[in-house]
C-alpha cells in the first residue's frame, strides 16, 4: 500500500507537469511562436515522437518539465539569437547568448517569442501557472464536495464534566473547579446541537465562535436528541481556550479567555456546498500565501532538522520526495479506501496549488520572471508614447541573468537541504 500511495503521487506530479507545460505550448502555438521540444521530466529521453515542427517526449527524472520557444531573449549586441526552456523547475540555466542559431529555421524570424506583443507574453508564461490552479481548484471541489472532508461536526462526543483552563492540560477535575456549563444544562453524548441562543447551527467553527462570544450569558441551546428537539438552558462560563487565527485555525500554546460551554465535538466526513468549498479554498489559499512568505524563516529549523537531530515540525517545507512519502503513508492508514483516495487527491492539489503560488514569483527564472520583464517592456512603451518619445524596444530579460543565476542558486540549494531533510527526518502523518 506504501509502494502503491507513492505511485499514485507520481503520475499525479507527472500528470501536473505535463498539465502546465501544456499550458505553455497551447498558447505559444496559438501565437505562431515555434516550439521545438515539450517535454516531461528531465535527464535522458524515454520516449520521444516528433508530430509536426514538435517532439514531445518522455525524460528519466520526473522532477519538472520544459517546452523550448525560439528568440525567448532578443538579439545581443552581435545580433543573435538565442533560443530557451520555460521550464519552471529548470536546476540549471541555459547560457542567454549561446547555441541558438542551430534551433531557428527558414522564416522563424517571424515566429520568436520576443518579436511577440507583451500582452500575448504574459499570456504564454502565465498560462503554465494557471493550468496549474485549474487543476489545484478542480481537485479541491473533487473532493470537498464528492468525498468530504473530516472535520469537526455539531454533535457532542463527550461532555466535560467540570470547566479546566486548557493551558493545563489536564482532564481530571479538582474539587475546586466549577461545574461545566453543558454538564450543568444536561447536554448528553449523541446530541446534536441544532441552534444557540436562537441562532442556526450547522456548522462547527460557527458554533464555536459563538460559544467563544458568549462569555457570562445565559442562552438557550436546542439538541436534536433521539429524532426530538430538546431546548437546554446553559450559563456560558468565562475560561481560558486555544487562541484561533485569522483563518480559525486553533494556534498552538496561545490562549485567551473566551466563553466555554464544555464538551468535545464528533468528527465526520462531511460534504461541503459550493460555497463553502469556495471559502475553504479561500483560507487555504491564504495559507498557502504565508507559507510561501515565511519560507526563509523556517530554513534554520529545517537546517536542525535535517543535521541535529532536532523534530521535525508539521508545516515544515517539503519537497517531492517528501511528498512522496507522505502519498504513500496516506494508503496505509487505518480509513477508508474513498478517504484514502480523497487525501491523496487533495496532496496532489496542494502540490498544484504551490506550483501557481511559487512561479507567479516576479524572479528569473521562473515563469513570473518572465510576466515581470513583458510588463516592464510594456510600461516603458507606453511611457514612451505618451511622452512623444522613441520606441525603446523590446526590454532585454537576458540581462537579468546575474539574477535568475543567484535565485537558481538559492533554490537549488534549498531544494538539496528539504531533500536531506525528507530523507533523514521525514514529515508524517501518522
Amino acid at each position: 500500500m506504501m509502494i502503491l500511495g507513492i505511485v499514485v503521487f507520481v503520475i499525479g506530479l507527472l500528470v501536473s507537469i505535463a498539465w502546465h507545460e501544456l499550458g505553455h505550448l497551447s498558447t505559444a502555438k496559438l501565437f505562431g511562436i515555434r516550439v521545438p521540444q515539450y517535454m516531461v521530466g528531465f535527464g535522458p529521453t524515454i520516449w520521444s515522437r516528433k508530430k509536426g515542427e514538435t517532439e514531445y517526449g518522455i525524460k528519466a527524472i520526473p522532477f519538472g518539465g520544459y517546452i523550448r520557444m525560439i528568440g525567448m531573449f532578443p538579439p545581443g549586441d552581435d545580433g543573435r539569437i538565442t533560443a530557451r526552456s520555460t521550464s519552471p523547475w529548470r536546476g540549471m540555466i541555459e547560457d542567454a547568448r549561446s547555441a541558438a542559431f542551430e534551433e531557428l529555421g527558414p522564416g522563424d524570424d517571424k515566429r520568436l517569442f520576443y518579436t511577440r506583443a507583451p500582452w500575448k507574453r504574459v499570456i504564454v508564461m502565465f498560462a503554465g501557472p494557471f493550468m496549474n490552479l485549474v487543476l489545484a481548484v478542480a481537485l479541491f471541489l473533487t473532493v470537498l464536495m464528492g468525498f468530504g472532508i473530516s472535520q469537526q461536526t455539531t454533535t457532542v462526543s463527550s461532555v466535560s464534566q467540570c470547566v479546566i483552563a486548557q493551558s493545563e492540560n489536564r482532564d481530571t477535575c479538582k474539587s475546586t473547579d466549577a461545574p461545566s456549563p453543558a454538564a450543568a444544562a444536561g447536554l448528553k453524548a449523541g446530541d446534536k446541537i441544532v441552534s444557540f441562543d436562537g441562532v442556526k447551527t450547522d456548522d462547527w467553527n460557527r458554533l464555536s465562535d459563538l460559544i467563544r462570544a458568549h462569555p457570562g450569558k445565559q442562552v438557550p441551546i436546542v439538541v436534536e436528541r433521539g429524532g426530538h428537539d430538546v431546548t437546554l438552558h446553559a450559563k456560558i462560563a468565562t475560561n481560558q481556550v486555544a487562541k484561533k487565527d485569522s483563518h480559525g485555525q486553533i494556534v498552538q500554546g496561545q490562549y485567551v479567555n473566551a466563553g466555554f460551554l464544555g464538551f468535545s465535538a464528533a468528527t465526520g466526513v462531511v460534504r461541503q456546498d459550493f460555497g463553502q468549498s469556495v471559502t475553504w479554498m479561500g483560507d487555504r489559499l491564504g495559507e498557502a500565501v504565508d507559507s510561501i512568505a515565511s519560507l526563509p524563516g523556517k530554513i534554520p529549523a529545517l537546517w536542525d532538522a535535517a543535521f541535529d537531530g532536532a523534530p521535525r515540525q508539521p508545516d515544515s517545507p517539503m519537497g517531492v520526495v517528501g511528498a512522496a512519502r507522505v502519498g504513500g503513508e496516506i494508503f496505509t492508514l487505518n480509513i477508508p479506501a474513498t478517504q484514502q483516495l480523497a487525501m491523496a487527491l487533495m496532496l496532489v492539489a496542494g502540490f498544484n496549488l504551490s506550483l501557481f503560488l511559487f512561479n507567479m514569483l516576479p524572479l528569473l527564472p521562473l515563469d513570473g520572471g518572465h510576466i515581470a520583464g513583458a510588463l516592464w517592456e510594456s510600461l516603458r512603451r507606453h511611457l514612451a508614447r505618451v511622452l512623444r518619445r522613441p520606441d525603446p524596444g523590446p526590454f532585454d530579460v537576458a540581462k537579468l541573468m546575474p539574477v535568475a543565476y543567484v535565485v537558481a542558486s538559492v533554490f537549488i540549494c534549498f531544494t538539496i537541504l528539504v531533500l536531506i531533510a525528507d530523507v533523514v527526518n521525514p514529515v508524517k502523518i501518522s
